[in-house]
């Protein structure tokens, strides 16, 4: 399988998003500079966390101008999985592959702990190797990660299953205390609708050995990398 992790100015996670592809892939991803105009064939293409542009005007809305998306967005538009993480679902919302916006979180305030997340669908090649309804703890770092939509898109993602996973408590919960950025309906993370693309505010790549604290975020990498067990 070959990947691609893209590379803006201010991006600061490339490198750790490297590490985990690398680490349960066996093969190293190539970097893809974000004037790149076109791309390689590729199995997937991730944009990593980081502050792309010094996040000015809004997160991510220059990084999504930027001349790689288009090949991003017509990779995505071909069945190319596409995962967008911290920055990087900032990135696609901005771009128009995600519906909705990131903006400020609730309490104003940069939050960099551990959260739980709870798994909403299986149904995709990014959340197939978890259960449905399961739940783990992956990192958090960001001061706009509060996700909002519409009613209409809000019911029209939980209508077609496109919600990947829900801030929660230890025990599953959905509470406010746990949905710690505010995000509407507590939601961490979307599927676009052709589900090829998914966008997630907490760091799967920094869960994914041991060393890291914990393994919650490695199923994700081996759903999409195709390493699931049979």
């Amino acid at each position: 399988m070959k990947s691609a992790v893209v590379v803006f100015p201010g991006s600061n996670r490339d490198g750790d998003m490297i590490a985990a592809l690398e680490l349960i892939s066996g093969q190293r991803p190539i970097s893809i500079w974000h004037a790149e105009t076109s791309l390689p064939k590729l199995d997937l293409i991730v944009l990593p966390g980081g502050f792309s542009y010094g996040d000015y005007l809004r997160t991510g809305a220059i990084a999504a101008r930027s001349p790689v998306m288009r090949a991003v967005a017509d990779a995505a538009a071909a069945g190319v999985p596409v995962l967008g993480v911290c920055n990087g679902f900032q990135i696609l919302c901005e771009a128009g592959l995600l519906p909705g916006i990131l903006m400020r979180n609730a309490r104003l305030s940069f939050i960099c702990r551990d959260v739980n997340l709870r798994v909403e669908t299986a149904d995709s090649a990014f959340t197939r190797a978890y259960r449905k309804g399961e739940v783990f703890a992956t990192p958090m770092a960001h001061g706009e990660g509060n996700y909002r939509v519409d009613d209409e898109t809000l019911k029209r993602l939980k209508g077609e299953d496109r919600v990947a996973f829900r801030y929660v408590d230890e025990q599953g919960r959905t509470t406010d205390a746990a949905n710690a950025n505010g995000s509407i309906d507590s939601i961490a993370g979307v599927l676009s609708k052709k589900r090829n693309v998914l966008g997630l505010m907490p760091h799967p790549e920094n869960a994914v050995e041991p060393a890291q604290g914990g393994i919650g975020g490695r199923k994700l990498f081996e759903g999409i990398l195709g390493k699931v067990l049979a």
